[in-house]
This record gives C-alpha cells, structure tokens and sequence, in this order.
C-alpha cells in the first residue's frame, strides 16, 4: 500500500460579517463583501469572517489565512488548522475569525490564503473611504 497525497483545490473562499451554521450542517454567510468602507482613518473593522472551502484533495493538511497591509507586508493572520481528507469526493471548510482588524488607511489590502505553507490564492480586499 502506498502512502499517497492529493493537494486539494480551493474551491472557494469568501470575505463575510459573520457566519452561522444550521442545524443540518450547513453554514449561513452574512454580509458577503469585497470592500470596506470607513469614513475617517485610522479605522477599525470589527469583525471579518474568511470561509475556505477544500475538495478534490487526499491526505493530511494545514491551512491559514492572512491578511496584508498596502506594502505587502503580513498584518493579521488566523492559526493554523489541520484538517484531513480521506478520499477525492471528501470536502472540509475552515472558517478564520479576525476581530478588531487595524486599517490605517485606505487602499488595496489583500487576502493570501496558504495550504502546508504554500500560497494558494492572493485576492484583493479594498479600503475605501466612504
């Protein structure tokens, strides 16, 4: 028997205000966003919710989700979850919380979301001035 492992796919992962999750398993996501606005700076956003979704994968994993100011630099960051997957139809979702996130002015931030130490996906999160 080989020992075999399967990167998993990001299947996707969603910036949201909060997130809930019924009695039946599945996850309520509230207040989808891509952009946040504030009215002066510094600001402070007080809760973000990052939700990623794996599939397609086979093995033992670990996954953390970061954020990162205008100059790229790491400013916030969740802790690493392991999670496994025992066969290619398996699916596992992990959910980071950020609170009191610092943002002291506006522009284009970004999310990196990371699996065993590898970056999977960088996207935009734009701060804007309302």
């Amino acid at each position: 028997m080989t020992d075999t492992t399967i990167a998993p796919s990001l299947l996707y992962s969603i910036l949201c205000d909060d997130v809930r999750r019924e009695e039946n398993g599945k996850f309520i996501l509230l207040g989808l966003f891509e952009t946040i606005g504030a009215r002066e700076f510094p600001a402070v956003h007080p809760t973000l919710f990052i939700v990623n979704g794996w599939i397609g994968g086979v093995g033992s994993f670990r996954q953390y989700s970061r954020i990162l100011d205008l100059n790229g630099h790491e400013m916030a960051r969740d802790k690493e979850t392991s999670f496994q997957l025992p066969n290619l139809k398996a699916r596992h979702s992990v959910i980071a919380r950020f609170n009191s996130l610092e943002l002291p002015k506006a522009g284009d931030y970004a999310v990196e979301i990371l699996l065993n130490g590898d970056l999977k996906v960088r996207y935009p999160l734009v701060v804007e001035q309302a």
